[in-house]
């Protein structure tokens, strides 16, 4: 099936008359890749004309995808030049790629726009001869987890100042050993989209200082840092720190991040060791968004079972953000995460159609109010369990300005109802929240009604949903 982001609602599903039971039984048992589903939501799909010669082993369907841009006034990305990714590429730059070493090498080479279509699951975390890499394989010859527990440990060393001296740069040495490894530099005017249920494993995706890429239709799983680093300053009792994002964004300029999964794979946090009394957390964000990065949209993405999602903004200081950071959210599930879905500072975040389950035992928040953010929430629907209160769904992180409206909570087996999430965490919480962003959206293709994000975000949202 064609992305569900493109195309508009038809009117009749618009109408109030339609039911979420309506639609779940129409869909149920059906195929996303059943023409029956395009028939019901209205699809209309414009795509490029498919290119003349297509790569053995990819589809038609495949490279007329690989090839769409980010349809006009589908939220932040779509301003200024627009985002049309490696849609452009010649036969010479399009590139199916199966393996660790043949990712680095279709995303290096000259600028030019390149199309690089991930075929099948592999991990970054390999040799030369593409067998596994382990955390030892790592290791810098000075460097043991044993003797920095030692040596850092908050009875030895204390808390007022960071690690310093050989270990602690061996330790450095190791990570930036790893990072070598599992990094995924993409250059500007690329678009990276998966086939055959591409998967990248024990990967770090980062587009740093980049303009006009896409990627689509990937599953990225599992970017564990093997050498967190201690911080014994980091709150009142210190904190573990990994550095590993899935997909980072840092001063990257026009970025689609659509239709792809994000987790821990079976690598949770919450099964790590506890050092120093705190938790050894070798997982930092899913899809990091800072560093003056801007014109951002964020569409029918899967996240799930993860801690630190998507923080958009990485410091309180004003600067490159200043004016940056403006990013749209629309129809991704957020299920189990623990916060920042997302914890936005300085940004126009437009978050809208979002599915949010909310029922882990250590959920946190899951829209962060940051500093100098203007957040503008709309017909967001939160599945949440009876113990976390409606106040807790929005979290104040020195911001105060935040639309929140249309929005339904489903808790257990009641029905879901209406719910004014501003007056919820101002009834329960100090500060107030002001309940006006000061601006309002209009990168937008469609908005939803609330009581159908479930159905439309669980049967869209995701890798392996666009049929190729």
């Amino acid at each position: 099936m064609l992305g569900v982001s493109a195309f508009p609602l038809s009117p009749a599903l618009s109408s109030p008359t339609w039911s979420i039971d309506y639609l779940e039984r129409t869909m149920r048992g059906r195929s996303l890749a059943a023409a029956a589903l395009v028939t019901a939501i209205g699809f209309s799909p414009v795509l490029p004309a498919e290119a003349a010669d297509t790569p053995p082993g990819v589809s038609a369907a495949a490279l007329r995808l690989a090839r769409q841009p980010l349809p006009a006034d589908d939220g932040w990305a779509a301003a200024g030049t627009g985002t049309t990714g490696g849609s452009a590429a010649d036969a010479a730059h399009t590139f199916v790629v199966r393996n660790r070493a043949e990712l680095v090498a279709a995303l290096s080479g000259e600028a030019a726009p390149r199309l690089v279509i991930v075929d099948g699951r592999f991990s970054m975390s390999v040799d030369a001869d593409n067998q596994p890499l382990s955390c030892t394989d790592y290791a810098d010859p000075a460097y043991t987890l044993e003797a920095f527990l030692q040596a850092y440990d908050p009875a030895v060393w204390g808390r007022a100042a960071k690690p310093t001296g050989p270990l602690e740069e061996a330790r450095v040495r190791s990570a930036k050993r790893q990072g070598d490894q599992i990094k995924i530099n993409v250059p500007s005017d690329t678009t990276v989209i998966g086939i055959n249920g591409a998967r990248i494993e024990h990967g770090s995706m980062i587009l740093q200082n980049v303009r006009n890429v896409i990627v689509r239709n990937i599953e990225f799983t599992d970017a564990a840092d093997c050498f967190p680093a201690w911080d014994p300053t980091d709150g009142s009792a210190g904190n573990w720190n990994s550095l590993y994002d899935l997909v980072s964004l840092s001063g990257a300029t026009n970025v689609w991040l659509d239709h792809n999964t994000f987790s821990d794979g079976n690598n949770h946090d919450a099964d790590q060791p506890q050092y120093f009394g705190r938790p050894y957390q070798v997982h930092d964000g899913a899809s990091d968004i800072i560093r003056g990065s801007d014109l951002v949209t964020v569409s029918y993405n899967n996240y799930y079972d993860h801690d630190k999602t998507m923080l958009i903004g990485s410091t309180d200081t004003p600067g490159v953000d200043v004016g940056k950071l403006r990013v749209t959210v629309h129809h991704n599930r957020f299920g189990n995460v623990i916060q920042r879905a997302p914890r936005v500072r300085f940004g126009q975040v437009d978050i809208y159609n979002n599915l949010y389950v909310a029922t882990a035992d250590d959920y946190s928040y899951s829209l962060g109010v940051g500093f100098e953010s203007s957040i503008y929430a709309e017909n967001n629907y939160f599945l949440r369990s009876a113990d976390v209160g409606d106040g807790d769904l929005i979290k104040y992180w020195k911001g105060t300005r935040i639309t929140a409206k249309g929005t339904l909570v489903h808790v257990g087996s009641q029905a879901p109802r209406a719910v004014d999430l501003v007056a919820a965490h101002n009834a329960a919480y100090d500060p107030d929240f002001a309940p006006d962003a000061g601006w309002e959206p209009v990168l937008r293709t469609r908005l939803d009604p609330t009581a159908l994000v479930p159905v439309i975000v669980k049967a869209a949202a995701g890798s392996r949903r666009l049929g190729i």
